[in-house]
């Protein structure tokens, strides 16, 4: 299946044109996340990068407070 729905990168409106957005000539990209699959091989390490950059903000943060 091929997906025809773009979304304007600057404006983040929707169009059905693939490579320039017509309001204001930004660049599209397809905003329909990727197919899931349960036999997913990298699940554990998209995960594991989620959790540490999340625990990176949270220390960043906990350093503006102080």
């Amino acid at each position: 299946m091929v997906w025809l729905l773009r979304k304007c990168a600057r404006c983040e409106k929707y169009t059905l044109n693939q490579e320039k957005c017509a309001h204001c000539g930004g660049n599209v990209h397809v905003p329909h996340p990727a197919k899931f699959s349960p036999d997913d091989k990298y699940a554990k390490y998209r995960v594991e990068l989620g959790s540490s950059s999340k625990s990176g903000k949270d220390n960043h943060h906990r350093k503006d407070q102080d």
